[in-house]
């Protein structure tokens, strides 16, 4: 496996991908299974079973969403370590996940314990939802727009740019009122569409300063270590290797970007060729070209897909 990722950036997915039945194939190798009951020990509750088989309306609730994705993420790259080995896996230059998951990127660089890093996301979800009354914020995707185009938007409007996730595709935050008046905007522009997404809070945006709060205390009482790969942070795009900067970033992001197609220019430059989703879906594969058309995208999500992955590497090399 010598070599096997040194032109490869893992990337981890945030709130939207998980669905019912997202990583229980993993359940089945007995080292893994330990990591779903270590995930229901942390936040006393049966989280396995909503992931696997419980009411997708009750997974999709932000508090249940984060720590599902977190763990879904974290067993797929276990489970990727486990067939090449930890030495292997650091050879990636870079790491970064996706609004939550840059949590997930945190816990697979060694930077948070998995327990920590759940009940984190376990706050972080509960203290978002709590933010903002339900029905006083939204957000919505603008597609077939420039960044800056997009920008010019919100500040006339008064909402805030929350994702910057591709070419031609933004999200913005803030009140129904701005959102509407933004997508209104957006559309006399030319925009293909504006789209009111499906939450219940304005996310990455000033509204969510309570939230930002909440997980300065919550980060405040954790072990945080330095990154045994670089973690490209959401706020920043920028890669980070010392403990010093992550809890600081972390709050930041509750109310800041995303600046997702940054994140992956930077990584392009730096000679990364290939992103490796780890995690529920395949959004990020999805946006990976988008944002520069140097890179392509593979999502690994099950054990078949791992294996296949591993298989294909090896006969590439002989």
């Amino acid at each position: 496996m010598q070599n096997l990722f040194t032109s490869s950036g893992f990337v981890f997915p945030g709130q939207g991908s998980q669905f019912v039945g997202m990583a229980q194939e993993f359940a089945n190798d007995p080292d893994l299974k330990l990591i779903f009951e270590q995930a229901d020990d942390a936040l006393s509750f049966h989280l396995s079973n909503l992931m696997f088989s419980g009411e997708m309306d009750k997974l999709t609730l932000t508090e249940n969403a984060q720590p599902a994705l977190l763990t879904a993420s974290y067993v797929a790259y276990k489970y990727l370590e486990k067939q090449v080995g930890a030495i292997t896996m650091k050879q990636a230059p870079f790491m970064a996940g996706h609004s939550l998951g840059e949590y997930s990127a945190l816990v697979c660089a060694g930077s948070l314990g998995f327990e920590d890093g759940l009940r984190l996301v376990r706050t972080r979800g509960q203290a978002m939802q709590q933010a903002v009354p339900e029905g006083q914020g939204t957000m919505a995707a603008i597609l077939g727009l420039g960044y800056e185009q997009v920008k010019e938007i919100t500040t006339k409007s008064g909402c805030t740019l929350a994702n910057d996730n591709a070419e031609g595709q933004v999200v913005i935050s803030g009140s129904v009122e701005t959102v509407e008046k933004a997508c209104a905007m957006a559309k006399d522009l030319g925009a293909k569409r504006a789209v009111t997404l499906p939450v219940s809070a304005p996310f990455h945006s000033p509204d969510m300063k309570m939230a930002a709060d909440a997980m300065n205390v919550a980060l405040s009482a954790v072990d945080v270590r330095a990154p045994e790969v670089p973690v490209i942070m959401n706020v920043t795009a920028k890669p980070l290797t010392e403990a010093v900067e992550i809890r600081p970033l972390l709050v930041e992001q509750v109310t800041g970007s995303v600046r997702w197609r940054e994140t992956m220019q930077f990584m392009a430059n730096e000679a990364v060729t290939e992103i490796i989703e780890l995690g529920a879906g395949k959004v990020l594969t999805g946006l990976a070209k988008r944002c520069d058309k140097r890179l392509s995208g593979t999502a690994l999500n099950t054990p078949e897909a791992i294996d296949q992955f591993l298989e294909s590497r090896v006969k590439t090399a002989s």
